[in-house]
């Protein structure tokens, strides 16, 4: 279970060097903008990886000051984090299904559909009458990992999809570390 998704705006226009997109903005846990790819003469494969990363950070940027990408708790959650570029795949017989890229920081990918990513195609899919209660967004990444998100009836978002443990780390406070849990500016 996510925090709620809220739609921020739609059909922000937004020049690229790919075109003009029409891009969707939503809070999602972190601020999100939705472009379909093939408004940007793209597909969401492994073979548009560049362009797709390219075309990423040209709507991430233009967005920089967009106020519909302040978070209304302040400028911790402002701005956009990532920039999802999906297409439209075949419906299940359970709701919609999209494959997409998730481009964030400096050009880097979401190797998953990305949680909150998923989270905000939920709010927009939603918003748009496109995914009811009941229904699931079945969400690829352009990867081929999947992950299941639906709307809870309280309108928080709800994605399931497979995780596997790559690591563990021990964290150690010295008692002599004058800012050893942390600090805020």
């Amino acid at each position: 279970r996510n925090v709620p998704a809220v739609v921020g705006a739609r059909k922000v226009p937004v020049a690229t060097s790919f075109g003009l997109a029409e891009v969707d903005i939503a809070h999602a846990g972190a601020c999100y903008a939705a472009v379909r790819a093939r408004d940007l003469g793209l597909d969401v494969s492994r073979a548009a990886l560049p362009a797709l990363v390219r075309a990423g950070q040209e709507v991430r940027a233009a967005l920089a000051t967009h106020p519909d990408t302040w978070h209304p708790d302040g400028p911790l959650l402002s701005g956009v984090y990532g920039v999802i570029l999906y297409e439209e795949l075949p419906d299940t017989p359970f709701g919609p299904h999209q494959r997409n890229v998730t481009v964030f920081a400096d050009g880097q990918i979401d190797r998953s559909p990305c949680g909150s990513g998923t989270s905000t195609r939920l709010a927009l899919l939603a918003q748009d009458g496109r995914l009811g209660p009941g229904e699931d967004l079945l969400h690829e990444s352009v990867t081929g990992t999947v992950f299941t998100g639906r709307m809870a009836a309280d309108g928080v978002t709800e994605v399931t999809g497979t995780a596997h443990r790559t690591g563990a780390h021990t964290f150690v406070v010295d008692p002599h570390d004058a800012l050893g849990t942390g600090f805020l500016l």
